[in-house]
């Protein structure tokens, strides 16, 4: 099985770089799935249905969120409703939408996870005995699965990493919209990167328009943000798995719009 995970798409910048970009890697690496995380992908925070759906016009397969998840009041309905998106599975279980999904083409099957850290962001639930729940429900649906971290402090990434290793084809970080340098196999067997960056602006400031990023940290004063649009890229990874769900390879994939 072949996977592309693409990092956190951010505004308007974002959503076009993956429909420009996202058919030519297609025909290139041939992905069974390709995985977004949408969390920003609604002017910069949040998702919409209208934005969601765009990413799934565009390709994506399944579609993971984060901390913003619900910061769109209107797209509450269609989390319930669109069983291929996911906001983090240790949110409270009454809340809107599912933490976790099960997508299928061809006969294979992919069971796609989001997590949410708790250190420096809120969750319901630690993410490590949750993830331990959820898989123990996954086992009978695929063997196949990747796991969305979306997390603040790279300690949290990098410890849920050696948790899942072994039990899961990959355990991907997002969040921090930068990419980190550490994509590799772990021993058990895990596809892993800390950080796979983000579908943006890199002209800016982890795609907000840099001269308003630049105003707070100057002023210290309110400041709007706004998505940027110099300077587009994709970022994300290619895990390559075998029929025992376990990865054999992981490439990252940063490419200029």
């Amino acid at each position: 099985m072949r996977l592309i995970f693409i990092g956190d798409v951010v505004g308007g910048c974002g959503r076009r770089t993956l429909a420009s970009l996202l058919p030519g890697l297609r025909e290139r690496h041939e992905p069974d799935f390709v995985v977004v995380n949408g969390e920003n992908a609604a002017g910069g925070v949040g998702i919409t249905e209208k934005t969601a759906r765009e990413l799934f016009d565009a390709g994506a397969d399944a579609v993971t969120l984060g901390n913003h998840a619900y910061r769109h009041a209107e797209v509450y309905g269609y989390l319930d409703r669109e069983e291929r998106i996911v906001r983090p599975a240790n949110y409270p279980k009454g809340s809107p939408g599912r933490g976790v999904t099960v997508v299928e083409r061809d006969g294979m099957a992919l069971g796609v996870v989001n997590l949410s850290g708790t250190l420096f962001l809120e969750a319901a639930r630690s993410p490590f005995p949750e993830v331990d729940s959820v898989l123990a429900d996954l086992r009978e649906s695929t063997t196949h699965v990747l796991v969305d971290m979306h997390a603040e402090a790279t300690s949290e990434k990098v410890a849920m990493g050696w948790h899942l290793d072994g039990r899961v084809t990959a355990c991907l970080g997002t969040h921090t919209h930068v990419p980190t340098a550490d994509a590799r196999v772990l021993p058990g067997g895990t596809a892993y990167c800390t950080d796979v960056g983000m579908t943006g602006a890199r002209g800016g400031v982890i795609g907000v328009k840099k001269e308003l990023a630049l105003e707070k940290f100057l002023r210290m004063t309110a400041v709007r943000f706004a998505s940027a649009d110099e300077d587009p890229w994709l970022n994300g990874v290619l895990v390559e798995a075998g029929e025992d769900g376990l990865a054999t390879s992981v490439q990252q994939l940063l490419e200029q719009g």
